[in-house]
């Protein structure tokens, strides 16, 4: 089974979110999915088969199947648009977060994603007790967002890994408005066992719905300032969010699965 490997939110190898990308014929067993994603050591692995006209999307972390990701949907549109299917410019996925449209754009991937519905929730010193940095506010909705105080907080945070993982919320973002950018942010996912999540697309479908909001302009310029680093173009439009960005092949490899385990 082939698997390729792609820097999503990238311009180049080495930045943005590293996701592996199977194209597969037909389902394999959860657990051997689950087995992959744990060998791969990467924030998301992504299988798609193709049923009924669409593609069937699935993503797996190294903690468990996951409802929504973003870095690895673009990945997977660019292996089917540079391996498989160079002739399409729109793929349409069916997910655990209903069907999913990415629409190429010269060397751009636009993701067509649904926004979450966030509710404020009250600051507790758990939260900043595990960021390690004051907060301003923080939302809720699959995920929870921390609003800091500025852009030098969000990049020199050092989080304690174990008092997130106690944190309401499945990943927690932390943010803050940028100087070059709208918004700066940074994700971390302990009860996936991910402990930063190098760029969060799902993680975008809460940031920038709040920053639109409050900057009241509907197109931002996003920046995940983990290490690797890597740019969203966002737009907000109603419950959807567009994410776009480049991505390009690191690898690709061959995953020799005994038969037993098909």
């Amino acid at each position: 089974m082939k698997c390729y490997h792609v820097d999503a939110f990238a311009e180049r190898v080495f930045e943005g979110n590293p996701a592996a990308v199977c194209v597969i014929d037909e389902w394999l067993p959860d657990e051997l999915m689950q087995s992959i994603a744990i060998e791969n050591n990467l924030s998301e692995t992504a299988f798609t088969v193709r049923e009924n006209g669409h593609w069937r999307l699935r993503w797996f972390t190294p903690g468990g199947e996951i409802d929504l990701c973003g870095h690895a949907t673009l990945g997977t549109a660019y292996v089917l648009a540079n391996f498989v299917e160079p002739d399409t410019a729109r793929f349409v996925f069916d997910t655990l977060s209903g069907e999913l449209v990415v629409e190429r754009r010269g060397d751009m991937y636009e993701l067509d994603f649904p926004a979450y519905d966030m509710r404020p929730v009250p600051v507790t010193a758990e939260m900043e007790q595990a960021i390690g940095k004051p907060v301003k506010a923080a939302w809720m909705a699959r995920d929870l967002v921390c609003e800091l105080e500025s852009e030098a907080d969000v990049k020199s945070a050092e989080v304690n890994q174990p008092l997130v993982e106690k944190l309401d919320g499945l990943l927690l973002h932390i943010t803050a408005a940028g100087s070059e950018y709208d918004c700066v942010s940074r994700s971390f996912a302990p009860k996936l066992c991910v402990d930063e999540d190098p760029v969060c697309g799902s993680g975008h479908c809460h940031i920038a719905p709040y920053w639109a909001e409050r900057l009241g302009k509907p197109e931002l310029r996003a920046y995940q300032a983990s290490r690797r680093g890597g740019e969203l173009f966002c737009r907000v439009s109603g419950q959807r969010v567009s994410l776009a960005g480049n991505a390009v092949l690191y690898s690709e490899s061959i995953i020799r699965v005994p038969d037993d385990l098909l």
